[in-house]
Formats: structure tokens, sequence, C-alpha cells
């Protein structure tokens, strides 16, 4: 009577795990590198473009000349970019056009602009930089920046 059972439990437990599509355990299946994910029926065209995107647009700023500078990369080569800085009100303080060009540090196309905007500044971010690349209709994320203002 255990053998039958047992019998029994055997064949019920292997089918349970053929069933779920367990598969077995051995030294040479764990050794093995991890197969390569393919993606296969995407059938919304964001679900494919979303894999193909370009690096989003990025800026940074410095001080040169007395003056704060913009900069930024990964906008679209040898096309318009619009650089804003405006106070954390939405007033803005400083804007103008550029043309990404390619730079050797850089990725991308980038813009360097030296603003009309006195630098460096004490105290703290009172305002933001953002750039709008004309091609692709994409603005870069807001960069924090201080806007100084003289009073002489």
């Amino acid at each position: 009577m255990n053998r039958t059972i047992r019998t029994l439990l055997g064949v019920t437990a292997t089918t349970g795990i053929v069933a779920l599509g367990v598969p077995a355990v051995s030294t040479a299946a764990n050794a093995s590198p991890p197969s390569t994910t393919v993606v296969t029926g995407a059938t919304s065209p964001n679900a494919v473009s979303s894999l193909r995107q370009a690096p989003q647009s990025f800026l940074f700023n410095y001080t040169f000349n007395g003056h704060l500078k913009i900069a930024g990369g990964n906008f679209t080569v040898d096309r318009r970019v619009y650089l804003v800085v405006k106070y954390d009100t939405g007033r803005v303080a400083f804007s103008r056009w550029e043309t990404a060009r390619p730079h050797s540090i850089t990725p991308g196309g980038t813009i360097y602009v030296e603003t009309t905007i006195a630098a460096p500044c004490a105290g703290g971010t009172n305002g933001y930089a953002r750039a709008y690349d004309d091609a692709t209709k994409t603005w870069s994320p807001r960069l924090p920046v201080a806007i100084c203002q003289r009073i002489d």
C-alpha cells in the first residue's frame, strides 16, 4: 500500500511540475549565462519608438566673464535652440535663440550661451533655465539658477 501511494504521489508531483512549466534544475542549466530577452509583438508605435528615442537634452551653468553662462547638450545638430532664463515667478530674465553645434566633449548638438545676468550670485536659486529644441519640439528639464540683479 505504501508503494502505491508513493508511486501515485510521484506521478502527481511530476505532472504538476510539467504542467506548470518549471524547468528541471541541473548543474549545467545553472551554469549557463542568462538568455537574451527578445521583444516581439509590439503593437503600439510608442512601444517601438520609445526604444529608439534620442537621449534627453540637458543644461548646466557656470560663471564666465562675471556673467551666468548656460550650456547644454543632446540637442539636434545645426538646428535652432531657444534658451530662456526665468525667475521662479515666470518673468523672463534672459532669452536667446542659438544654433546647436557639435562639440568634442558635450554629446549631441551643444549650446554655450553667455547671458547678461551677473554672476556669481550670493544667496540661493531664484529662477531656472530651460532650452527648447525646435527640431524635436521638446524642452530640456529645468535647471535651477541664481539670477542676480545689479543695483549700481
